[in-house]
């Protein structure tokens, strides 16, 4: 062998295996002086840790370090121990918490599919709450613009040329502030 043994190959021979690759291990051990000192040393601390008395945990010993350790729960356990909790124990509860179940289920069917057949009126219903949301917002919008820039202010934001003009106005400037912090910008690096 034209290596030292390996740490695998030493407990190999400490644990006193008998098989095919144990024979070349004890002939090298037997012809390098530094092998069979690490042998031996591997066996003085084998024997130091036999001789220490054999010491056995506290009956409760596993309950507190478990108490302590935080235990990764998945999603679906968490909620099924949770719905479980609202299970009745008694099983006549549990039927009638089923039928109950089963009823609320049925008429929430129902009134979903008496709505997906009246699908115009869903759709009125829902222009109707949209309309009065964007009434609400010209209002809202009206009156902070005309607290801020007086009455001529929203009556050139109702017109749609008004719309144009403030939209254009906004685009302007900030186009403006871009290029003036890009000027800024550049005048901190030419300073440098």
């Amino acid at each position: 062998m034209n290596r030292h043994l390996l740490p695998d190959e030493i407990d190999l021979l400490l644990d006193g295996e008998a098989g095919f690759g144990v024979a070349p291990l004890k002939a090298h051990v037997r012809q390098c002086p530094e092998c069979a000192a690490e042998v031996e040393a591997a066996r003085f601390v084998v024997a130091e840790l036999e001789a220490l008395p054999h010491l056995a945990p506290s009956p409760l010993f596993a309950e507190r370090v478990m108490a302590q350790v935080q235990v990764f729960e998945p999603w679906h356990v968490a909620l099924l121990d949770t719905l479980r909790r609202f299970v009745p124990q008694s099983r006549p509860a549990r039927v009638l918490a089923g039928a109950g179940a089963v009823s609320v289920a049925s008429v929430l069917t129902v009134a979903l599919l008496w709505l997906g057949a009246r699908l115009d009126v869903l759709t009125m219903l829902g222009g109707t709450a949209l309309e009065r949301a964007q009434g609400a917002a010209r209002g809202i919008l009206g009156d902070a613009v005309a607290s801020a820039l007086g009455d001529p202010a929203v009556g050139l934001l109702g017109s749609g040329t008004g719309v144009a003009l403030i939209a254009t106005t906004f685009i302007l400037a900030v186009i403006i502030a871009a290029a003036g912090l890009r000027r800024v910008a550049a005048a901190g690096r030419n300073r440098q």
